[in-house]
């Protein structure tokens, strides 16, 4: 563990035992009342520690207790439960007048919270918890509320949307996918509907006016992911009414750790139809199918990245006849050659994607989900394709981008909740200045998490595997099983189904009926295998439909939660464990572990395992909590390298973010001005005047402003090109001993300067040309609107396996060798060309 024991050990402040301890203080009563009050000296002192240590965990809870007391005061003494329907609503829309009048929605909190409470209890027939105000409480000071699953986080978000939705502006709730939005918006509407409230959701492929209409309301449910797409397309109108989003005041973000960490490095990207596909992506997918692994090209120890051995290069370049590969004619083959071999040596089927409806879609690895509408960059998504001999219409031209993480930022107010906030307190804070407030239940967890089952060999875990589910649904007892892909899940159910268990299996492919098949894993007997957190957001109750048989279940132990792989985030475990043992139900939760599994081959740990701990191949059981100690440090190693990634990630999109707020400052500007853009009469008058006299002021200013508009969008486009064409090469300059974040941004500010200046050359050449022509003339016919089609980019440190982590130094060995074989040439074909001398784009 020594070459990983010198990266980021990722938030160790938070196993300090005073960054969270006192939050047990909160018991419950025996009744199975609310909470006591805490012993209010210790958690103060508890706070200043955190504060003084930098640990951005707020502990103390007697702040919003005295709250919630107010709020329960309020409701008895102003009658509220005495009130009609009527009455109610009058009274919140009331209050609504008053906040938008002016007063602050802080000092309506209790009142608004009060009368939220009442609602609930009427639409509903739900009365809330005290820990879900003391939720809600946390995200309007906005705060990552920590509250534990199936403690009826989806009505907790009720408090703060209802109180911010009262400003008039509009609060957004933003969850993981479409089923969870539309179920929300119709589960909690009625309690909106009563407050006097208006509630909308957002579904993919709704119409524009549709979407306008449900971002209108005071509060709209819709997934990040379509709210990102919808202000990246509103970036994109040629007029205001075309835009469907109204001005950004809160967003409340469900499943916060998986939606504003896990997917914030993933940027949304509108892509227009550009050019055919040149099939030699065919040729290159049967060119390294024949490269023998090992031989002709290695990857290195994390299976990030791949490169060609001498003897490889020698065999592509025989077959090719390109003859030198890394001379500069060769760029874009040798391009091409490395993403059929990244397809082909890194990617694997039903792991990483499936093949779905002739298409290829990618499998999120923390969720084990299909990724909706989601690519790799062009290069390595054709090659993929070609693959799996998927047929590609078109390449994509990126026309504008953002990440989640910049997407977040344009809220003036955001917060969020989750199960498991804790382990990335300091991301939070870091990337969104958010703290983190953990919640106890309302009801304890009396979860049993027993010792992880540790093997050296994958097949002794599957036999302990097969064993256990077997023995457990002999007995009756429910069992949810959670593997790392797609391919995992379905050789395990085939291996139960031929030793007599049924099995439903909930996987990438039919995440659809995800919902519906978790409900029902808390059935007698009931045996259900998904991949890693599908189904997430979706409650499993004990008996399944069957409330009779509720009582067989918690008298068997409850559900069984088995996860097949410790995972690269601590959380993503912990998420697996909460699926059992909510709201004080009882429940059980075991990883079964071999040293075989993908995590430690992927960082190449296993063998240190085997040294470490003198471990051989038996079949039995390591019953070592050394060992268990180890693989949890190895995964707070890993957690700290992936929190690296994103910060430098983070530092190359900063860039790219300035830069589209500054253009998009410029076509805001010219989209709502009413006289064309006004530049061109100040650049070149004469050509202004042309333009008057040969349209007439009210038509030219109009043209003016379409042309302009389309060749702000253009060159935009040509920029971006041009930021990956230096992205993907970058790291290159790090072994002439630069730093490849400042060489980045050095290089994207000189191709920003003249960004402006193209956009004014290409406006004056296109108005000149239609000044000169007799006749009409019609903008479509001319080329100069286009639609577009939209997905995301999956982007990583290094997401063409070039072995950039090589030349990077992450292997020193590798980095001699690589530098001393590949340096000059590989530097001298791209490095030169990337950063020197750039495509030249039409202006």
């Amino acid at each position: 563990m020594k070459e990983n024991d010198k990266l980021t050990v990722y938030d160790r402040s938070l196993d300090h035992p005073k960054a969270t301890a006192g939050l047990a203080e909160w018991a419950p009563h025996p009744a199975g009342g609310e909470g006591r009050r805490p012993a209010g000296l210790s958690l103060k002192l508890k706070s200043v520690f955190n504060r003084a240590c930098g640990v951005p965990v707020e502990v103390d809870l007697s702040p919003y207790r005295r709250i919630v007391d107010g709020i329960h005061a309020f409701g008895k003494e102003m009658g509220l439960g005495g009130l009609s329907d009527d009455d109610l609503k009058r009274r919140s829309l009331s209050l609504t007048q008053r906040v938008k009048a002016g007063s602050p929605p802080e000092k309506a909190t209790v009142e608004a919270f009060a009368l939220v409470d009442e609602a609930a209890r009427r639409a509903l027939g739900l009365v809330p918890h005290d820990v879900q105000l003391i939720a809600g409480l946390a995200m309007c000071g906005r705060k990552i509320a920590e509250l534990p699953t199936g403690e009826g986080k989806t009505l907790a978000a009720v408090f703060p949307a209802g109180l911010f939705a009262m400003t008039g502006r509009g609060v957004h709730i933003l969850t993981f996918n479409d089923y969870l939005a539309r179920r929300d918006a119709a589960w909690m509407g009625p309690v909106y509907r009563l407050l006097g409230l208006s509630v909308g959701v957002i579904q993919e492929g709704m119409s524009k006016a549709a979407k306008r209409e449900a971002y209108a309301r005071d509060i709209t449910y819709a997934t990040a992911k379509e709210a990102g797409f919808d202000f990246l397309r509103d970036g994109l109108a040629y007029n205001t009414a075309e835009a469907v989003h109204k001005r950004f005041h809160m967003a409340l973000v469900d499943e916060a750790d998986s939606i504003l960490i896990d997917e914030a490095r993933i940027p949304l990207v509108i892509a227009g139809i550009a050019v055919k596909l040149d099939r030699g992506t065919e040729r290159l997918a049967a060119l390294v199918r024949e490269l023998v692994p090992d031989r002709d090209y290695q990857t290195d120890a994390a299976k990030q990245s791949v490169f060609l051995t001498d003897a490889g290069l020698e065999k592509t370049e025989r077959l090719l006849g390109s003859g030198n590969l890394y001379a500069p004619e060769n760029e874009a083959l040798l391009a091409a050659v490395h993403c059929a071999l990244h397809a082909e040596a890194l990617l694997k089927r039903d792991v990483d994607y499936i093949v779905r409806g002739g298409r290829i879609e990618i499998v999120d690895e923390f969720t084990g989900r299909v990724m909706d509408k989601r690519h790799w960059p062009d290069g390595l998504q054709a090659a993929v394709e070609a693959k799996e001999d998927v047929s590609r219409k078109s390449e994509g031209r990126v026309l504008a981008s953002i990440t989640l993480q910049y997407f977040f930022r344009l809220y003036p107010r955001l917060c969020g909740m989750t199960a498991t906030a804790k382990p990335s307190a300091s991301e939070f804070k870091e990337f969104y200045g958010l703290s983190v407030v953990p919640i106890p239940p309302h009801r304890p967890c009396i979860r049993t998490d027993q010792p992880d089952v540790v093997f050296g060999r994958k097949e002794s875990k599957l036999r302990a595997l097969v064993g256990e589910i077997a023995a457990l649904h002999a007995l009756g007892r429910p069992v949810l099983v959670g593997t790392l892909s797609v391919k995992e899940s379905e050789e395990l159910a085939a291996v139960l189904g031929a030793s007599g268990v049924s099995s439903e299996v909930l996987n990438a492919k039919n995440d659809e009926s995800e919902a519906k098949i978790i409900a029902q894993a808390g059935r007698p007997g009931a045996v259900t295998i998904s991949t890693n957190m599908a189904g997430r957001g979706t409650d499993i109750k004990l008996g399944g439909d069957n409330e009779e048989e509720r009582d067989k279940v918690v008298s068997l132990g409850g559900l069984y939660v088995i996860g097949t792989n410790r995972h690269e985030s601590l959380r993503i475990d912990r998420q697996l464990r909460g699926r059992a043992g909510r709201q004080g139900d009882p429940g059980t939760s075991r990883f079964f572990i071999s040293l075989e599994d993908e995590i430690f081959e992927r960082h190449g740990l296993r063998g240190k395992f085997l040294e470490r701990h003198r471990l051989g191949d038996q079949d039995c059981a390591v019953d070592s909590p050394a060992v268990r100690r180890d693989i949890i440090h190895a995964q707070r190693v890993i957690e700290g390298r992936n929190f690296d990634i994103r910060k430098s990630l983070e530092k190359y999109s900063s860039m790219i973010e300035r830069q589209r707020q500054v253009v998009g400052e410029w076509r805001a500007s010219v989209l709502s001005s009413e006289d064309g853009s006004g530049r061109l009469a100040i650049k070149d008058p004469d050509l202004y005047a042309g333009g008057v006299a040969r349209f007439g002021r009210r038509e030219y200013d109009a043209l003016e402003k379409m042309v302009t508009l389309f060749h702000t969008d253009r060159c935009w486009a040509d920029h971006l090109a041009e930021l990956t064409d230096i992205r993907e090469g970058i790291h290159l300059v790090s072994v002439g001993g630069r730093e490849p974040v400042h060489e980045f941004q050095k290089a994207a500010t000189e191709a920003f300067a003249g960004l402006e200046e193209r956009i004014d050359n290409a406006v004056a050449g296109t108005i000149r040309s239609l000044i000169s022509r007799p006749g009409p003339f019609d903008l479509d016919a001319e080329g100069l609107k286009g639609p577009s089609s939209t997905w995301t980019y999956l982007v990583s440190e290094d997401q063409l396996g070039w072995g950039m982590g090589l030349l990077k130094g992450s292997n020193i060995g590798f980095t001699a060798v690589s530098a001393a074989v590949y340096g000059p040439l590989f530097v001298l074909a791209l490095v030169v060309k990337k950063l020197f001398g750039r495509k030249k784009r039409a202006g």
